[in-house]
């Protein structure tokens, strides 16, 4: 074996922790993968054998290589991201876990998250992103974003304070998820609007992201309240029969994929026995992008 060989080798145990730092980094999946493969090219164009803690060498470069994805994404927007953005969702069955997503799935970093990250400054998120969740030391950070360690600590607290007043603490046990999930799904079928608003949290918020291209009812959307979001539910209680149980990003969610074509995917946020947010991703474009796993059985 060559040293190209043994160093491919070495870049491959570490792929699918860049691959998660990546999708925290970006919320899509596509963009992850790019920003993996840029960083196996920068190592191929650095001596490794200079590299003495190759994991953090990558992690560092990984998290330089989205911070200029990111910036490189502002900037290009004309307008501020819209309220309907769903980021790509991680689908896996309820009954298992596909090997090659358990790293995404470990620690899973829900839809809710995902959502609030957006609307943070590309360096805030690089220093939430790599401290909090991965534990990076603020000094290796603060290189990236260059600015001082103390600077950097600002602002990954800035954006730990947005995530937690925007991000209450969800159910963490998918049996009781599971439970919320069928009575909504039991009532949405039924047309059972009471029922509907019982298992609603008061101020539950339902983002539709149909896409550029969809319109009518089923265009992207921001709904709010209990009584609002009811109301669409019931408007595609049609559906219901359709769908199925899968992990949306490691919590318990509903496919959409009559004749096993994926027309929708939605996440739920459950808090306290209510539902409390729904993230739905129905644009063809992306859906038919995302690699579904073998549903089966």
């Amino acid at each position: 074996m060559n040293e190209s060989d043994v160093l491919a080798g070495r870049f491959e145990e570490h792929r699918g922790h860049l691959k998660a730092v990546a999708y925290r980094m970006l919320g899509s999946l596509a963009e992850a993968e790019d920003a993996v493969q840029e960083t196996w090219l920068k190592l191929g164009r650095t001596d490794a054998g200079e590299i003495q803690n190759l994991g953090g060498w990558l992690t560092t470069v990984i998290g330089r290589v989205c911070l200029d994805m990111l910036r490189s994404r502002t900037s290009r927007r004309e307008d501020p991201l819209d309220d309907t953005f769903v980021p790509d969702p991680v689908i896996t069955p309820l009954s298992r876990i596909d090997p090659e997503q358990e790293v995404l799935q470990a620690d899973s970093v829900g839809l809710a998250l995902l959502v609030v990250l957006e609307t943070l400054e590309p360096a805030e998120r690089l220093a939430f992103v790599l401290h909090d969740m991965f534990a990076v030391p603020f000094d290796d950070i603060a290189a990236i974003v260059e600015k001082s360690p103390a600077a950097t600590r600002q602002l990954a607290s800035r954006a730990r304070r947005r995530v937690k007043g925007a991000t209450p603490s969800a159910e963490p046990d998918p049996g009781r998820q599971r439970k919320v999930v069928d009575a909504f799904m039991s009532a949405a079928h039924h047309g059972d609007f009471e029922a509907l608003l019982a298992v609603l949290h008061p101020d539950v918020v339902l983002r539709a992201d149909s896409g550029p291209l969809v319109g009518g009812a089923a265009a992207s959307k921001l709904v709010r309240g209990a009584r609002a979001v009811a109301e669409q539910a019931l408007l595609f209680r049609q559906f219901v029969p359709y769908a199925r149980y899968v992990l949306v990003n490691g919590a318990v969610g509903v496919l959409n994929a009559p004749e096993g074509k994926a027309l929708s995917v939605m996440g739920v946020t459950v808090v306290d026995g209510r539902i409390t947010e729904l993230h739905i991703l129905a644009d063809p474009e992306r859906l038919a992008a995302l690699d579904l796993p073998d549903l089966q059985g």
